[in-house]
Formats: structure tokens, C-alpha cells, sequence
């Protein structure tokens, strides 16, 4: 069986028995068509499911109240900001659509000027680009950077507090006495991480404790690529006491690898993650993790990109959002 063709909008003439212009003038709204006609042109665009192409609604209108949010992958932080994402567009009479890299950008940096190229100006009215490997993008329309990996930019950008994040990971284990505390970093060359290593420094040596070179470790924010550090640290004769992981994803799997070493989540290990993704509080133990608000932060991203679309000035383009520790069951005291 051959799928059917797309409705155009000389079908629902024909099945009105109007013209084109007249079924245009009633998708749009315009005078000049009577009250019967409207009705009867509404109901054939409501049963035969008529919908305007974007590229031909654009190239009209030169707007399609179409949002576009471009992630990398679809993994557990960008999904969560795509929920503040709906949060925030409900009510403003635009639409999302998620274009995504389906992954294939791990050894191609300027994934965004691509994708962006791809919808050509016409698709959307705007961008947010979730995790921008690069921020010097020329698009003709407006676009927020979220997370962006090189920091804030000429972009609007939100992000959160990484730096005091990650003191409140490493601070929180130094209070239940532990000394021996290793960091599972996340990809050296993106600035959160590098914000993530130097708050765990910083609070190490705000205690008083010496930074072991040999207890940092690079988890590059991959659960797969955290195993093999995880599995080397945890397994040395001088194992660390107590984990920080960049992230929830490399924290949880290395609570997997302690366990298959027969080490106990928190009596022989302590571990705190960063993110506290939904996947946090389901772990066993549940994880202990700080907080970065990633839906609050699809939120801001959008309420920024509707003003900038509309031609507002947002009250404010640079987002830093406050982090929190989530104590839950993986760290104790030693």
C-alpha cells in the first residue's frame, strides 16, 4: 500500500468548492471571506487534516512560529531542559521543534553550524543550540546558547553555577571526614568541567588536604569511558575513600563498578554525581548529587528566545543559575 499524498491546500479548494485565495485568506485569518464559507473551509482543513507547509508559510510571512532546539544527543540532561523547554512555550503561540545530532558530533566540533545551515532561515524563527561546541554562529534569526562548552559568549547564554557546584560536592565529603576523595572529570576540554576540577581543588585546599594528581581522573562525562578510571582507582591499594563524579552518569556507573569489585555504596565508598538528573534518585543507592535546575534552564532559554523573536530586550541576555547539593543515600560518614 503507497502512503498518501500530502493534503495541499488546492485539495481543500476542491473540496470546499472556494478557490485558493479564499481558503488562504481563511488559514490566515483575513477578511473578505463570509462567516458560511469560513465555516464550511474550516471544517474541510479539520477532516481532511490540512496543515501549511513551514517553507511555504515562511516564505510568505517570513515567520513560522517555529522554535528550534538543537541538542547533540538526546541523553538525560537534554531531555530534561526540553521539558522546561514545553514548560516555557505553552501559552506563546510558537511550536518546538528538536533537530537532533543523533550523537555524531563526538570528533566534530561546529555541529551547529550545520544543523542551523540545514534549516536555511526558513524552518524556524529561532535556535537554541543545547551544548554548543561552538558559539560564532551566523544565523539571520535569534539564537541562545545553553551550556555552551567554551562559556559564556556574545550569545545570550544560561548556564549554572559549576565552580560553586562542585565545592559543594568535594566540601560535603571533607565534612564526613573523608581525605582521600577522587575526581572522575568530565571532558577536559569543555569549560563546566574545568569549573567542576577547580571547585574540587579549590575546597581540597581550603581544607587543608593535598590534591593527589593520582586520584583525578578524566570520565568525559561518558558512563562507558568512566568505567575504565573508575575501575583503576577503585581497585589501587591506596583507593580513594570517596568519588566525585562530574556527572550523575559517570557517578552511577561508578557505584556498577565498585560494586562488581565487591565494595559497598556508602559503608566502603561514598559518591556524589552532579546534575541530579531523574536517573539519580532511582540508582541504588540513590545518589548523592548537586542540583543543576537544567528544566529551569530550557526555561529561561525559551522566554529569552520568544523576546528576542518579537523584538524585546530581554531584562537579561547572561544566566547563571544557582546549584544545590541533594544529600540521598551513596555517601556517609567515614
Amino acid at each position: 500500500m503507497q502512503p498518501s499524498s500530502r493534503v495541499t491546500i488546492r485539495d481543500v479548494a476542491a473540496a470546499a468548492g472556494v478557490s485558493v485565495a479564499t481558503v488562504s485568506k481563511v488559514i490566515n485569518q483575513r477578511y473578505g471571506v463570509s462567516a458560511d464559507t469560513f465555516a464550511r473551509v474550516q471544517a474541510v482543513i479539520n477532516e481532511l487534516g490540512y496543515e501549511a507547509s513551514l517553507v511555504a508559510q515562511s516564505l510568505r510571512n517570513h515567520r513560522t512560529n517555529v522554535i528550534g532546539i538543537l541538542v547533540a544527543d538526546l541523553e538525560p540532561f537534554s531531555t530534561e531542559l526540553l521539558k522546561g523547554a514545553g514548560d516555557a512555550i505553552r501559552g506563546t503561540g510558537f511550536e518546538l521543534v528538536v533537530y537532533s545530532a543523533g550523537g555524531r558530533t563526538s570528533d566534530h566540533v561546529g555541529w551547529e553550524r550545520r544543523y542551523l545551515s540545514r534549516l536555511s532561515g526558513t524552518l524556524v524563527d529561532g535556535a537554541v543550540l543545547v551544548t554548543p561546541t561552538v558559539v560564532d554562529v551566523q544565523y539571520g534569526a535569534p539564537v541562545v546558547a545553553v551550556d555552551p562548552h567554551t562559556g559564556p559568549s556574545d550569545l545570550p547564554t544560561i548556564d549554572s553555577d559549576n565552580l560553586r557546584g562542585a565545592r559543594l560536592a568535594t566540601e560535603h565529603l571533607l565534612d564526613l571526614g573523608h581525605r582521600r576523595i577522587a575526581l572522575l572529570g568530565g571532558r577536559p576540554d569543555l569549560q563546566s568541567a574545568q569549573l567542576r576540577e577547580q571547585g574540587y581543588r579549590e575546597a581540597l585546599t581550603a581544607a587543608g588536604v593535598p590534591v593527589d594528581e593520582r586520584l583525578v581522573q578524566v570520565g568525559a562525562y561518558d558512563p562507558e569511558v568512566s568505567v575504565k578510571p573508575a575501575r583503576e582507582l577503585l581497585s589501587s591499594p591506596d583507593r580513594p575513600t570517596a568519588v566525585f563524579a562530574a556527572n550523575d552518569l559517570s557517578a552511577i556507573a561508578t557505584i556498577e563498578v565498585a560494586r562488581e569489585l565487591g565494595l559497598r555504596v556508602p559503608q566502603d565508598l561514598s559518591i556524589v554525581g552532579f546534575d541530579n538528573i531523574p536517573e539519580s534518585v532511582l540508582s541504588t543507592p540513590p545518589l548523592t548529587t548537586v542540583e543543576q535546575p537544567i528544566r529551569t534552564m530550557g526555561q529561561h532559554a525559551i522566554e529569552i528566545l520568544v523576546q528576542l523573536i518579537r523584538g524585546e530586550s530581554p531584562p537579561r541576555t547572561h544566566i547563571t543559575l544557582a546549584t544545590r547539593l541533594v544529600v540521598r543515600q551513596s555517601t556517609r560518614a567515614l
